[in-house]
């Protein structure tokens, strides 16, 4: 079994091109209800318009948060693709929520992003026991 979130968006076309910009995915499908992003061959994420009729039981209700209690998290494949993914996504003009720094208690380097739907979207280094979080 595999996980593939699909988000619930407002402008699909808009939110696919920041995937791309500040992520580095590709699209894979394309269009302004349903969009499929991907990393290499890896299909990674699902985009689909918020108010698009065959899937209004996840269209949340008058006044909620869309995406309250949600974060995407998105590993490199090593600390310094890690540092490279998150100086480009600032660079791109992403909201930065967190600062790339080292959590002790997860044992990498993380960020956090915030979509242009409010999506909390983290990025992070891979565990390691032996990383003190220092650079020497």
């Amino acid at each position: 079994m595999k996980l593939r979130p699909m988000l619930q968006v407002t402008d699909v076309e808009a939110a696919s091109r920041w995937y791309q910009d500040v992520l580095g995915l590709t699209s894979g499908h394309g269009g302004d209800e349903f969009e499929m992003l991907m990393h290499g061959d890896e299909h990674l994420l699902d985009l689909h318009h918020l108010a698009a009729h065959e899937h209004g039981f996840a269209t949340p209700e008058s006044g909620s948060a869309r995406g309250a209690g949600v974060s995407l998290w998105f590993e490199a494949s090593d600390r310094e693709a890690f540092e490279s993914l998150f100086t480009h996504a600032a660079a791109s003009g992403a909201t930065v929520l967190e600062a790339a720094h080292w959590n002790p208690q997860a044992h990498h380097h993380e960020a956090t992003l915030a979509d242009l739907d409010g999506y909390v979207v983290a990025i992070h280094s891979p565990f390691d026991l032996a990383d003190t979080g220092q650079r020497p």
